[in-house]
């Protein structure tokens, strides 16, 4: 059952980096607000229905370390595993994206900090924090 479910993730894969290509040049948006945003959120459905199943049994903590594991794996494992394959340019539009992903994190942090909890307050301004981002890419 491995060997089928990576066998389609592969599939998948190659699925939506070739439709992501095509909206990109069909919409004439840039490979990257396509990254950001639609292959970004589809590659993460998985983990929001993970942590949200997490969460509603009250396993918050697998919920939680689901979210930032996730992103320290892709942050260094992929980017790293990538970069053995191809170089991987990095060009001066992804300095914003980057302090975005440093800032996320510290906000988290410091909405959890002292209540060791993110309550509906620090979720809402998290969200926002998320709209406004998107409004930055369009």
């Amino acid at each position: 059952m491995i060997g089928l479910g990576i066998f389609f993730v592969m599939i998948g894969s190659q699925l939506v980096v070739k439709a992501a290509t095509q909206i990109a040049y069909w919409l004439h948006f840039s490979q990257r607000f396509i990254g950001l945003t639609i292959v970004a959120f589809g590659t993460s459905l998985p983990e929001l229905v993970t942590s949200l199943q997490a969460a509603r049994k009250d396993h918050v903590g697998i919920a939680i370390g689901n979210i930032v594991g996730s992103n320290i794996f892709n942050i260094l494992f992929i980017a790293g595993g990538v970069s053995l394959i191809c170089p991987v340019p990095f060009e001066s539009k992804f300095i914003v994206d980057m302090f975005v992903a440093i800032g996320s994190g510290c906000l988290l942090w410091l909405l959890t900090i002292y209540r060791h909890e993110l309550n509906r307050i620090g979720g809402l301004l998290m969200l926002l924090s998320y709209v406004v981002y998107l409004i930055y890419l369009c």
